[in-house]
């Protein structure tokens, strides 16, 4: 069973389609694609979060506290079938250091897990040790799916360095139903089709290559949480459901019934 951990900063960029095309003019000078884009390919990633029924974990992630964890389930094939390897993460935020630890799984594992707490026999110390951390989480949280997301990456590492990484995302897909990995990536987009967000993911600091580059092009650092912006967009669209239902009935007449 596969089992991956890490420590690092996550810095997050929106692009549009100009900024997006000049930079990656630069990239193949001072990086290396991932070996699952070779040749300009992408690779899809599908997610479920997890999240209380009052949707606390995202609450207050959107807070920006100076500690915040989540949970979500992944796989890289859609749909994927009950025998497909599928990664449960759990993702932690500390004074802007992110660490995840994940362990790997089949689609129909991952709901016995969910549903009983049954392990798959783990062979590693430190899967039990992921597991543990797992375990105590979901004791603490009554946590179910709320947030499906998706997304096609572009990923390259730098040939210098190859914990400094660099990633590209579009159409990130997002829908609040049909919460399972064993359905096809459909739903809202959250950002546009000329847009792509970028990631740099670094240990330490950035290369200066990549801050003078950003610089010419005018790309500016941002706050973007692909969960808090399905989130937020999903609470604006409730909020105006109801001043509409609200607005409706304080418009319509009122019959009084005016017999004593």
């Amino acid at each position: 069973m596969a089992i991956n951990t890490f420590a690092r900063k996550e810095i997050k960029f929106l692009l549009d389609m100009q900024q997006y095309q000049q930079l990656m003019e630069v990239i193949p000078q001072y990086m290396n694609p991932d070996k699952y884009c070779i040749g300009g390919k992408e690779y899809g990633i599908y997610n479920i979060y997890y999240d209380t029924p009052d949707d606390y974990l995202i609450r207050e992630s959107l807070a920006k506290p100076y500690y915040k964890e989540k949970i979500r389930l992944r796989s890289y094939y859609s749909p994927a079938s009950p025998d497909s390897l599928v990664f449960l993460e759990i993702k932690k935020k500390i004074g802007g250091i992110v660490t995840k630890r994940r362990v790997s799984m089949t689609l129909a594992e991952s709901d016995e897990y969910f549903a009983t707490r049954r392990k798959p026999k783990a062979t590693k110390y430190i899967t039990e040790q992921v597991f543990r951390e797992l375990d105590v989480f979901l004791n603490n949280y009554p946590v179910s799916p709320k947030q499906y997301i998706s997304y096609q990456r572009e990923a390259f590492f730098g040939k210098d360095n190859s914990d400094f990484r660099l990633t590209f995302d579009r159409k990130i897909t997002e829908r609040r139903y049909d919460l399972g990995l064993n359905y096809e990536s459909y739903g809202g987009q959250i950002i546009r089709p000329d847009q792509r967000l970028m990631e740099v993911k670094v240990g330490n600091s950035m290369p200066d290559w990549l801050i003078a580059k950003l610089s010419e092009l005018c790309i500016y650092k941002t706050s973007f949480s692909k969960y808090g912006r399905a989130y937020t967009n999903f609470v604006r669209e409730q909020v105006a459901a109801n001043s509409s239902t609200y607005i409706s009935m304080a418009s319509s007449p009122i019959l009084m019934n005016r017999s004593v």
